[in-house]
């Protein structure tokens, strides 16, 4: 490795800088060049300076006509963009430096690393064996409301990251090189060329086809790439490799089945995405049939794959395989039909199942019967390549990449079942107390008969939650997810979902979970499932585990990112009290956002710093919208996050935590009920802050954007309470004042140092988990965020609402010097010189791209109704997403 490990990254970035340069100077002209030269110095002299009114940059900006200052925008963002690919390629060209260099120790979080770490640490290692084989992690990936960036420019993206990685090779020629660099050169013209801006907003379905890019280009490749490094470390370890239908990763999905809030997702399209997904698995396993039946030309074969090749094969292999490439293939094509057709026929169903394949079994039943055929003729080396490989991506993938969870609101349950009791003349299901609804549930639940009228008049929302039943009753069993229950709070929630899945006919259920997000609900969880497990048929019916998720974003929306991190951590102690009480196992499923204000940060992080017992060797997470290309768009860096998820939630289960001192436990109740008094009084009790927030963030032009299916609030008010939590965060990041990922912690710090609690502080921060991530990444969101470009946003605000704007500022800076005072740093996330560099090198990058948003929000405001306005506001959206590297 070289004596500057981040030279090679400072060398990427001035070509793709260089080329950018080359484009704008063919396709723009010089004038635009010298221009954005121009700007560039300017900002960076601004910062330099440390400019309270951002010096010469502000002043030269607005003197530039909306013609002059978009293609600017532009070009920073384009080049906040390519700093960004050259980074996540750096990543991976020192990961695998690290690994490449002879003698040096494993990298930190490896499985290589951390497997016999545990070992040394008192894990024995047939516990660790055992324990990795039963691990059961489920990353759910979901769509985002504020995803911004067009599918085709992530694919060019790819490309232009591919080409960094070749540029890398020791042995291209000098003609190589040079042509590596012009394929550079072209791939940045065309994202050049390419418009930014979605003119129409996209379908749940578009989300969905965007989706299964990332399982096509990258995690069909990571896992089995994943999954060798985990056989090789427990092999390593233990002496024992990972049996090969062992899978401690697997996939969920929400997109095309979240309909919570989202009118545009109805019954058919959630059938449509299931099929997306069971015809991508098909294409994928399709291909690899096909290398494999080139690879398997040997004739030695065992007695047993002979009699299924059938008499006469002289190619046994091949022959076997060529019925499973035969069944995949009309498996393709018939779920490509059914997609064509205007209303879908699933074509899994029994009347059309006959030869397709429609189970993992289906899968695995010939590629093992090839395995112990080569294994029993002395060829079992040949086996260990593409065949075990293909075995363990059909553990993973199964035959559908994803199985889908359905999730909707309780309150159309409720809907539901009050319209058919009214129509069955028992009363209404809506005015029954909580006990009247449960007897009602249970008894029904225990009666064979039919409970829905035939011939039910029922609204529209009540029809579409009865097909939406339906629809589940006709997915096969492995496309079926959890049904997930936003806003449940009582038992009757849960029971309602079974009855409804009694009544369609789905069979097996699928797993009922409740969704606790709200400050409110997160109180009373503990309560809730007690309540439900003390019912003894419900507890009879889920096989031993049940599952709860809990909601970041909606819970930091209603009390503020501290407090709610504190109000997580309790809840989930209480969860694992009451399913521990009840003899049944728990899995939490976190519904974590890519912003720090919604939950999200460093996944080993936020996994060690989980309640004791709330981790037991399963895990469900959510990946959202830009952080799935951020964690999973590239092979090597998917390969890594899978690798650290697994470590992190088998440390967690493994390794006894202490717990805190109850005073610890007792100054962090204080301190959170205090922030959490102070945030709502501000965010909910003051008129005045609702008013400025629509003026000095570009929330109300958000929902205008294209940039999402789901509309961003929930009903019309204009309120915090009503819009979603992600455009809450994303529009305060837009600014760079970041409010909703720290807002609270102000006052919580200023009251611990009035109360001469700091030294607690500071022990509490060097040894316990849950505190020290928690100001971690607020300290993360406080470096990020600027003061001088969130009181430009002000040029927006009505002059009486500006003294607001000023007090927001002074807490900024009032809980950068409180997070400073506990750390003990000098300058915010000096521990991560990566970051804080990182972070110095964008800023003259994003400060223009926000100067050029205020004037577009300014001319939008004042009736622009053009679309390049609009379609300008996306380009610095884009920008300023790219400068801070996440949305909402």
């Amino acid at each position: 490795m070289p004596d500057d490990p981040h030279k090679p990254l400072r060398d990427d970035v001035r070509l793709l800088g260089e080329l950018l340069g080359e484009v704008l100077r063919a396709r723009e002209g010089q004038a635009l060049f010298d221009l954005v030269e121009e700007v560039r110095a300017l900002a960076k002299q601004s910062r330099a300076a440390d400019a309270p009114d951002l010096g010469g940059l502000a002043e030269r900006l607005g003197r530039m006509s909306l013609d002059e200052a978009l293609p600017v925008a532009r070009a920073f963002a384009h080049f906040l963009t390519l700093a960004n690919i050259a980074e996540q390629h750096h990543r991976i060209r020192r990961r695998r430096a690290y690994q490449a260099t002879p003698g040096s120790r494993p990298q930190p979080g490896s499985c290589e690393e951390r497997f016999p770490a545990l070992v040394e640490g008192g894990v024995a290692p047939e516990q660790l064996h055992q324990a990795v084989c039963d691990l059961r992690i489920e990353l759910v990936l979901t769509a985002h409301p504020t995803e911004v960036v067009r599918r085709t420019l992530t694919q060019k993206h790819h490309r232009m990251a591919a080409l960094l990685a070749r540029r890398d090779r020791p042995d291209l020629t000098a003609a190589e090189r040079e042509e590596t660099i012009a394929a550079l050169g072209r791939e940045i013209q065309a994202a050049w060329e390419t418009d930014e801006a979605r003119h129409a907003r996209p379908t749940p379905l578009d989300e969905v086809k965007a989706g299964l890019v990332v399982f096509e280009q990258s995690l069909w490749d990571a896992v089995p790439r994943y999954v060798r490094a985990v056989d090789r470390a427990l092999s390593a370890t233990t002496g024992r490799g990972l049996p090969l239908e062992a899978a401690p990763v697997r996939f969920g999905s929400w997109m095309g089945g979240d309909r919570d809030g989202h009118p545009f997702v109805t019954p058919e399209v959630t059938e449509r995405a299931s099929l997306l997904m069971r015809w991508m698995a098909a294409d994928l396993y399709l291909r690899e049939i096909e290398a494999l039946r080139g690879e398997l030309s040997m004739t030695a074969a065992s007695d047993e794959l002979r009699a299924d090749a059938g008499a006469g094969a002289r190619e046994p292999y091949r022959g076997v395989l060529r019925r499973l490439r035969d069944r995949l293939r009309a498996t393709r094509d018939s779920i490509g039909a059914a997609l064509d057709e205007d209303a879908v026929t699933w074509p899994g169903a029994p009347a059309h199942a006959a030869g397709l394949v429609t189970r993992a079994e289906d899968l695995r039943a010939p590629l093992a019967l090839c395995l112990r055929s080569l294994e029993a003729t002395g060829n079992g080396a040949l086996g260990g390549g593409r065949l075990t490989d293909l075995l363990r991506r059909v553990s993973a993938f199964g035959a559908t990449l994803a199985r889908l969870d359905i999730r909707q609101d309780a309150s159309r349950h409720t809907e539901t079942l009050d319209a058919i009791t009214q129509a069955l003349g028992v009363g209404s299901y809506a005015e029954w107390d909580e006990g009247a609804r449960q007897a009602f549930l249970l008894r029904e639940l225990d009666t064979p008969r039919p409970l829905v009228p035939r011939r039910l008049e029922a609204s529209p929302a009540v029809a579409d939650v009865l097909a939406t039943f339906r629809m589940l009753s006709r997915l096969p069993e492995e496309s079926r997810g959890a049904y997930v229950i936003s806003m449940a709070s009582t038992p009757s929630d849960v029971l309602a979902v079974q009855l409804l899945q009694k009544e369609a006919g789905v069979t097996p259920p699928a797993r009922v979970v409740p969704l606790v997000e709200t400050a409110e609900a997160l109180e009373g969880a503990g309560r809730m499932l007690d309540a439900l497990l003390a019912l003894e048929p419900y507890r009879r019916s889920i096989g031993g585990r049940q599952e709860v998720m809990i909601g970041y974003s909606d819970s930091a929306r209603d009390i503020g990112r501290f407090s709610a991190a504190w109000a997580l951590y309790k809840t989930q102690e209480e969860l694992v009290a009451a399913c521990r009480a009840n003899g049944v196992a728990l899995t939490l499923f976190h519904g974590r956002g890519g912003s720090v204000g919604r939950g999200g940060g460093p996944t080993w992080l936020a996994i060690q710093s989980q309640p004791a017992g709330s981790i037991d060797g399963t895990l469900r997470v959510t990946e959202q919208g830009e952080m799935i290309q951020a964690k999973f768009g590239l092979v090597d860096i998917a390969e890594r996050t899978l690798e650290v998820y697994t470590t992190a939630t088998l440390e967690k289960t493994l390794v006894e935590h202490h717990p805190a001192p109850p005073a610890w436990r007792h100054l962090m109740e204080r301190l959170a009920d205090e922030a959490a008094r102070d945030y709502r009084a501000l965010v909910y009790g003051s008129p005045p802050f609702v008013e400025y927030f629509n003026a000095a963030t570009p929330v109300g032009e958000l929902a205008s954007l294209n940039i999402g299916s789901r509309p961003a609030r929930r009903t019309g008010d204009g309120g915090v309470a009503s819009l979603r939590a992600i455009p809450w965060q994303f529009a305060w990041t837009q600014t760079r004042l970041l409010l909703a990922s720290w807002l609270g912690l102000e006052r919580a710090l200023a009251l611990a140092s009035d109360a001469g609690e700091m030294a607690t502080l500071r022990t509490m921060y060097r040894q316990w988990p849950i505190f020290r991530v928690t100001i971690d990444l607020m300290e993360m969101v406080l470096a990020k965020a600027d003061a001088r470009i969130a009181a430009h946003y002000d040029r927006l605000v009505p002059p009486d609402l500006r003294p607001l704007g000023a007090d927001l500022r002074a807490r900024l800076a009032q809980a950068a010097a409180g997070v400073l005072e506990v750390t003990g740093h000098t300058v915010l996330v000096e521990e991560n010189p990566v970051l804080r560099r990182s972070i110095d090198v964008r800023n003259p990058y994003v400060d223009p791209i926000n100067l050029v948003q205020v004037e577009l929000l300014r001319r939008v405001r004042a009736g622009a109704t053009e679309e390049a306005a609009r379609d300008a506001l996306v380009v610095t959206v884009n920008g300023i997403a790219a400068g801070l590297r996440n949305t909402g």
